[in-house]
């Protein structure tokens, strides 16, 4: 299985027994979908490795308690902390309307209600307090904020996002 094909789940954050148990930051909104799991890849030396699950409940909302097949020391946990989770693509809840996932729009084109189209999605910048759409037009990159005042509909059949954004914010990269 390679990265590409999958979806961070969370992070094996730390201990939790004397068993081998850890606890797992999960990234979701609703943890509650990946409480019965069978299986995860773990990225283990720059690997994903599958790694099998023994039993798994909720803790304190975020985390989920995982006892892994064969680990059943402190000192074989002590070897994934800190190790990121992945699930495959096709494990994804499925998003409908405005809502959608990150990677689900790259290469959707941007247009906007009052300038038509705006450019192309490159990737989507995640690492700021807003995230923000990286949109290339004519070789020009755009940074769009992603924000749902401005997000009028995604249309997933034709591959764009229309939006309706302020006066201003396109022309100025332009």
């Amino acid at each position: 299985m390679r990265k590409e094909d999958c979806f961070y789940l969370g992070k094996i954050a730390k201990k939790f027994s004397y068993k081998g148990e850890v606890l797992v930051y999960l990234d979701t909104d609703e943890p509650e979908l990946y409480e019965n799991l069978e299986s995860v890849f773990v990225d283990y030396n720059k690997h994903l490795v599958p790694f099998f699950i023994e039993n798994s409940s909720l803790h304190k909302n975020d985390f989920l308690r995982v006892h892994f097949e064969d680990i059943n020391t402190e000192a074989e946990a002590d070897n994934l902390i800190g190790s990121d989770l992945y699930l495959p693509l096709n494990m994804l809840p499925k998003l409908t309307g405005n809502k959608f996932y990150f990677h689900e729009v790259i290469g959707f084109k941007i247009e906007d209600k009052r300038l038509g189209y705006v450019g192309e999605i490159q990737s989507i910048n995640d690492s700021t307090a807003q995230p923000l759409f990286e949109v290339t037009k004519d070789g020009t990159e755009i940074l769009i904020p992603m924000i749902d005042h401005f997000l009028v509909k995604v249309d997933r059949e034709n591959k764009k996002i229309i939006m309706d954004l302020p006066e201003g914010l396109v022309e100025m990269y332009l």
